[in-house]
């Protein structure tokens, strides 16, 4: 299991990442779960200033909470 303290973009990016390859998919499949173009993951992967996940994570920072990723092993697709 891969275990991750999200506290900026490129640990959100570094665990997306790992979520997505445990589940075996590529950027393009996710990105056509999640609706966006494979760049878009790849710059969330990349830890690319994306807004949302700025904001998200200067809300909880503000806010005392503390996020932590859990990345199962293995396919999670199916």
């Amino acid at each position: 299991m891969f275990t991750a303290i999200v506290r900026s973009p490129a640990d959100f990016g570094m665990a997306l990442q790992q979520a997505r390859l445990a589940a075996g998919m590529t950027q393009r499949d996710l990105a056509e779960i999640m609706g966006v173009s494979q760049k878009y993951v790849w710059e969330m992967e990349s830890g690319k200033g994306v807004a949302a996940v700025e904001r998200l994570l200067g809300a909880f920072k503000a806010t005392g909470v503390k996020l932590i990723a859990e990345v199962p092993e293995g396919d999670l697709v199916g």
